[in-house]
C-alpha cells in the first residue's frame, strides 16, 4: 500500500498527519512487538487507573476511561513513538484541589467540572501547539517539577490517611489538620482497617524489591483484598470497599460550558495545563534520548491537546504523559505508537472483563498501594544532588515543595514557575563579560585571562558570552565603565563576539551609542568574530551603519592588526607591555636609526 509522504502536504496540515512519519515503518514484526507491549501496558493500568482516580475525586471507572480514548488519540497525533498518554498522579492531585471546592468529589457536578476542565486544558494546549509554543515548558526548571511532585506525593499519602487508619477525618481537611487529627486520635486507629493496609504496603514494597519483573501493584491489590476477605470471614470485621465498576465502554458525556462551570474551573486551567504538558513533553523526551527518536515538541502540544478535548466527550478526565505506563512500553519492546493504541484497546478489554470483581477491593488495600505510589514519587536522589549543588535551585525547590503542602496545588505551579523563570532571567540579563588579552608565553598569542597577564594600555579585549537583549544592556554597560574607570586610557575596546548568539533592539542601540561615545573620545568599538545573524541584526536595527561595517573583522589578527594602526605610537615609544607582534616590530624599527648613528 502506498502510503502519502508528510511533505506532500501543505505545512498547515502537517500537525494533524504526524501518522504517516511512522506508518511506512509497520510490518508483521513490529505489531507483534508492540501487541506485546500494549497488552503489559494495559495489565500496568488496570490498578493505576482506580488508584488515579481515587486521587481525583472521581468514581473509580472514570480513571480506566482516561487510559482508553485519549491513549490512541495522543499516540496517533503525537510526535513520541513510546509516551502513553492517561491519568497521572500529578494531574489528579491538581484536579482535585481545583474542583472540590466547587463540588462534592465524586458527585455528578463534580464529575461535569472535570470534563469541562479538560475540554479548556485540551483546547489550550491545541492552540499553543499550532502557535509553536512547545519551547515554554523548557522554562519550567526541573526542580519545580521535583519538588512539586516530592510535595504532591505526601498530599497523596495524607489524603488516603482515613482509608489507611480508618479515622474519622473530615474531607477537604488541610496537610496541618489531617496529620494533627491522626496524631491526636491515634489510639481510634482501625486495627482491622490498618492491618490490610499495612499489608498491601509491605506486600507492594516486597514484591517490587524481590520480584521486580512482577506487576506488585496486582499483587499487592490482590494480596490486600484476600487478607480483607479472610478477616471478614473469620473475625467478622467488615471494611469499605471501593464497589463494583461498570463492565462498559467509556460512556458518551459533555462538558459543561455554562458561565458557572466555566468560572469554577477557569482558576486552574493554566495550572494544569502548564502541568500536564512538562510531564508529556519530559516524559517524551527522556524516552527519546534512549531510543535515538526525535521528539517535536510543538506537535507533541497538539497530540497532548486533541487526546483531552476528544477524551472529555469519552469520559476521561485530564490526561497527559504516564511515566509509568510509558516506561513499561518502552521496556516491553514497542516499535511504534501503535502498541500505545493497543494498550487503550486492550484495557478497554480487561475492563469489560475484572470491573465487577472491584466490588472485592477494601479502600484500605487502595490506600495501601496509593502509599506505594507516592513513596515512588519522591526522587530522593534527585532532591539530594539539587541540595548540594545549587543554592538557587535548592530554593526553588524548597520553595515550591511548601507551597504544595500549604497551598492551592495550581498556585504552588506558578510559584514555582515564577521562580523559575526569576532565575532564568537573572542569570541570562548577567552574560560574562572577560577581559581578555594575547598570552606572551605562548608562541602563537593565544588569548588568555586578562586579570593575570599584562595588558595594552590603549587597547582592551572583552568576549561577552551571552544574548544582548534588553535585560542585560544595564550589566554590560555598568561592566565596561567599571573598566574605562580602572584604565581610563584604553580608549579603544574589541568585543570578541562569537559567544553573542542574540541581539534585540536595545541591545544594538547600547552598541550604536557605545560607538560614538568612543569615538568621541578618540578611541573606537570594534567587533571580533560576528555570526552572521548577529551582522543581520545589526544592520535590520541600523547599528550596524553607526558602528561601521569596517570596525567588524572576522579573526583577532585581522582586527590587531587593524586596530594598531589607529591607537597613539607616541605612548607605544614609553610601553613596556609590547604584548603584540606589532609592537616588537615598531620597537625595533624605533631604535635601528639610534644603532646606526653609535657605530658612526
Amino acid at each position: 500500500m502506498n502510503v502519502p509522504r508528510i511533505d506532500q502536504f501543505p505545512a498547515w496540515a502537517r500537525p494533524l498527519l504526524p501518522f504517516l512519519q511512522w506508518f511506512p515503518c509497520v510490518n508483521r514484526g513490529t505489531v507483534k512487538a508492540d501487541a506485546m507491549a500494549g497488552l503489559t501496558g494495559a495489565l500496568v493500568a488496570l490498578p493505576q487507573g482506580v488508584a488515579f482516580a481515587t486521587i481525583a475525586g472521581m468514581p473509580p471507572e472514570y480513571g480506566l476511561y482516561a487510559g482508553m480514548i485519549p491513549a490512541v488519540i495522543a499516540a496517533l497525533f503525537g510526535s513520541s513513538w513510546h509516551l502513553v498518554s492517561g491519568p497521572t498522579t500529578a494531574a489528579s492531585i491538581v484536579l482535585f484541589s481545583v474542583l472540590s471546592p466547587h463540588a462534592e468529589p465524586g458527585s455528578a457536578q463534580y464529575v461535569h467540572l472535570a470534563l469541562t476542565l479538560t475540554f479548556m486544558v485540551g483546547l489550550i494546549q491545541i492552540v499553543m501547539g499550532f502557535a509553536k509554543l512547545g519551547t515554554l515548558v523548557n522554562f519550567i526548571s526541573h526542580s519545580v517539577v521535583t519538588g512539586f511532585t516530592a510535595g504532591a506525593a505526601i498530599l497523596i499519602a495524607t489524603n488516603q490517611l482515613k482509608h489507611f487508619t480508618g479515622l474519622a477525618i473530615a474531607r477537604g481537611s488541610s496537610f496541618s489538620t489531617t496529620w494533627s487529627t491522626a496524631f491526636t486520635h491515634f489510639a481510634d486507629i482501625k486495627p482491622g482497617v490498618f492491618t490490610v493496609g499495612l499489608a498491601t504496603l509491605l506486600l507492594g514494597i516486597a514484591v517490587k524489591r524481590f520480584l521486580p519483573k512482577w506487576p506488585y501493584m496486582i499483587v499487592a491489590m490482590l494480596g490486600g483484598s484476600a487478607l480483607a476477605t479472610y478477616l471478614t470471614m473469620s473475625k467478622g470485621i467488615t471494611l469499605a470497599t471501593v464497589g463494583a465498576l461498570p463492565a462498559v465502554m467509556p460512556p458518551l458525556s459533555a462538558p459543561s460550558f455554562d458561565a458557572d462551570s466555566i468560572r469554577a474551573v477557569a482558576s486552574g486551567v493554566v495550572a494544569v495545563t502548564l502541568l500536564a504538558l512538562t510531564e508529556a513533553v519530559s516524559i517524551a523526551r527522556a524516552l527519546a534520548a534512549r531510543s535515538g527518536q526525535h521528539v517535536d515538541g510543538n506537535q507533541e502540544f497538539v497530540g497532548q491537546g486533541l487526546s483531552n478535548l476528544l477524551g472529555s466527550f469519552f469520559s476521561g478526565y485530564v490526561a497527559t504523559g504516564s511515566f509509568n505506563r510509558s516506561g513499561v512500553n518502552y521496556a516491553a519492546g514497542a516499535k511504534t505508537p501503535i502498541a500505545a493504541m493497543l494498550a487503550g484497546v486492550f484495557l478497554l478489554v480487561l475492563v469489560l472483563l475484572v470491573a465487577p470483581w472491584a466490588k472485592f477491593l477494601p479502600n484500605a488495600a487502595m490506600a495501601g498501594i496509593l502509599f506505594l505510589v507516592a513513596w515512588g514519587l519522591i526522587d530522593f536522589e534527585e532532591i539530594i544532588h539539587v541540595l548540594k549543588t545549587s543554592r538557587a535551585e535548592s530554593a526553588i525547590l524548597l520553595v515550591t515543595f511548601a507551597s504544595t503542602l500549604f497551598l492551592a496545588l495550581e498556585e504552588a505551579i506558578i510559584i514555582g514557575v515564577l521562580l523559575s523563570l526569576s532565575l532564568y532571567l537573572s542569570r541570562t540579563s548577567k552574560p560574562q563579560v572577560r577581559v581578555r588579552t594575547p598570552d606572551p608565553y605562548n608562541s602563537k598569542r593565544k588569548f588568555t585571562d586578562g586579570e593575570n597577564a599584562p595588558q595594552c594600555p590603549q587597547v582592551r579585549f572583552v568576549r561577552i558570552d551571552g544574548s544582548l537583549f534588553f535585560g542585560a544592556t544595564s550589566h554590560i554597560r555598568e561592566t565596561l565603565a567599571a573598566q574605562d574607570q580602572a584604565n581610563p586610557q584604553q580608549k579603544h575596546v574589541a568585543i570578541v563576539a562569537h559567544g553573542i548568539n542574540f541581539i534585540d533592539l536595545a541591545g544594538a542601540h547600547y552598541l550604536a551609542e557605545e560607538a560614538e561615545t568612543r569615538r568621541a573620545a578618540g578611541g573606537g568599538l570594534y567587533f571580533i568574530r560576528v555570526k552572521d545573524v548577529l551582522q543581520e541584526q545589526l544592520a535590520e536595527t541600523g547599528a550596524l551603519k553607526i558602528i561601521g561595517g569596517a570596525n567588524l573583522f572576522d579573526s583577532k589578527t585581522e582586527a590587531i592588526e587593524e586596530i594598531y594602526k589607529r591607537i597613539n605610537h607616541d605612548a607605544c615609544r614609553t610601553c613596556t607591555a609590547r604584548i603584540f607582534r606589532e609592537c616588537g616590530a615598531a620597537a625595533a624599527a624605533d631604535t635601528a636609526p639610534l644603532a646606526e648613528r653609535a657605530q658612526a
